[in-house]
């Protein structure tokens, strides 16, 4: 089975020319070698061959985007405070942690010529993300999020970028994709045992592309799973290390 995306592309007004499908996202950025939703990880994931970034947004006290998977600090940090009843001045006063605004991560990606593949945490942050990226005329990215109530949001204001819904196991891609009016089914799928790849089925991508949707798979970082993954038509595929989806040039010369 084959894909052809220059029709998403050509709507959303991404890139066309940009690194080869299925596109690498770096989860996170490359997390496997920096901390999380880091500029630092984020940085070394482009500098990896990624074209996009998946990176998690929450709210500071006073209404401003960061990029951070947890609210809380204490799993990454080591520090018993939460992101929503803090300031961002005061989180970024914060000795030792290093979370940046969602701001910044986009001016990163628009000096990288990195895609965004925004994942919504905290209620609020998709409509102020929409609302930047529009601004700063940033085409290439996307928004999605496990919560279909936020993605919907999205749709129902005529949101113009690609919206993604994210799916755990054992959930109807379909019918989350339908709920949340998504674009992308974005299957998270990594735990779903020794291979996972076997649960992405003919049927299930025939049915998801004659609806209209494109699809997203987990982030992987088991390489014989990985080189399965990469044989599909999926727009991209998330991963902490983005060096296993793209080897250096030297590398690629060699094995060719």
């Amino acid at each position: 089975m084959t894909r052809d995306f220059s029709a998403f592309f050509e709507r959303y007004g991404w890139p066309t020319a940009k690194g080869r499908l299925p596109f690498c996202i770096g989860h996170r950025g490359a997390s496997g070698h920096e901390r999380e939703n880091t500029l630092a990880a984020f940085r070394r994931a482009a500098e990896l061959g990624a074209e996009m970034w998946e990176l998690d947004t929450q709210l500071t006290g006073d209404g401003v985007v960061v990029v951070s998977h947890d609210d809380h600090l204490e799993r990454v940090y080591g520090i018993d405070r939460r992101i929503s009843e803090m300031t961002a001045a005061e989180l970024a006063d914060l000795d030792g942690v290093d979370v940046p605004s969602f701001s910044q991560v986009a001016a990163l990606a628009r000096e990288t010529g990195t895609g965004l593949y925004v994942e919504l945490k905290a209620p609020g942050t998709g409509i102020r993300c929409w609302r930047h990226l529009v601004e700063m005329n940033q085409r290439f990215a996307c928004l999605g999020s496990f919560d279909t109530a936020q993605v919907r949001e999205l749709r129902d204001a005529a949101c113009d970028f690609p919206l993604s819904v994210l799916i755990r196991v054992g959930d109807d891609p379909h019918a989350l994709g339908d709920e949340a009016g998504a674009d992308i089914l974005h299957l998270c799928w990594e735990r779903a045992g020794e291979r996972p790849q076997d649960l992405v089925t003919k049927a299930l991508m025939a049915r998801a592309f004659e609806a209209g949707r494109e699809i997203v798979l987990w982030h992987e970082e088991r390489r014989t799973i990985l080189d399965d993954l990469m044989t599909l038509p999926v727009l991209g595929i998330c991963t902490d290390l983005p060096d296993l989806m793209r080897p250096p040039p030297i590398k690629e010369k060699a094995l060719g």
